[in-house]
């Protein structure tokens, strides 16, 4: 059986400066992903033309708009890339240049042009779930978003910050605070009789 072997994290893009090449809709639909999970991503656009939504979005969350062909001087300093254009050969073309540079690269639609996939993500309050299908089906990732949205309760940030503010109380060692929080959670994971 084919397993998932993508190791999962959670970027602080807010710390990390991203490249989107691609003004077009696929363009958008990453940069509107990227930007409700992370307000705050430091994010830079190249294309030489933007859809009206995608210069709205930019100009609220503070985005760097260029309007140029892409380029490889535009990846100095740049941590993460995604690719997106309409046209294959600059897309593959952005992600050779980011190989040489070891700068993580996505093409989008082209798995094995990827280093990471854009997942499905479940955000409620501190309480992030991401989901990945091994970049096969986005829809089934779609499905599975709606299921836990569905099925995570709306008050578990309040569970959160309450384990976060019990842990500060415990004495002891590492291993004895995780038995403790253990013992208090357990009841969130035991079946239903």
């Amino acid at each position: 059986m084919e397993r998932n072997e993508l190791y999962p994290v959670f970027l602080k893009v807010s710390n990390l400066n991203v490249l989107i090449v691609g003004g077009g809709n696929v363009g958008l639909e990453k940069l509107t992903f990227l930007l409700k999970s992370s307000p705050n991503a430091k994010v830079q656009m190249v294309a030489p033309e933007f859809l009206g939504d995608t210069l709205e979005l930019a100009n609220k969350h503070g985005v760097e708009i260029t309007k140029e062909v892409y380029h490889k001087k535009f990846l100095e300093g740049k941590h993460m890339v995604v690719a997106c254009t309409d046209q294959p050969e600059v897309n593959e073309g952005v992600y050779h240049d980011c190989r040489e540079r070891s700068i993580l690269v996505n093409v989008a639609d082209n798995p094995p042009f990827c280093d990471f996939y854009m997942g499905g993500i479940v955000t409620k309050g501190n309480v992030k779930v991401a989901i990945s299908t091994n970049g096969k089906s986005p829809t089934t990732a779609k499905r599975l978003r709606q299921f836990f949205e569905d099925v995570l309760p709306e008050d578990i940030d309040d569970l959160v910050k309450n384990l976060n503010e019990y842990r500060k109380t415990l004495k002891g060692d590492f291993e004895e605070k995780v038995e403790a929080l253990n013992e208090f959670t357990k009841s969130l994971v035991d079946k239903k009789k």
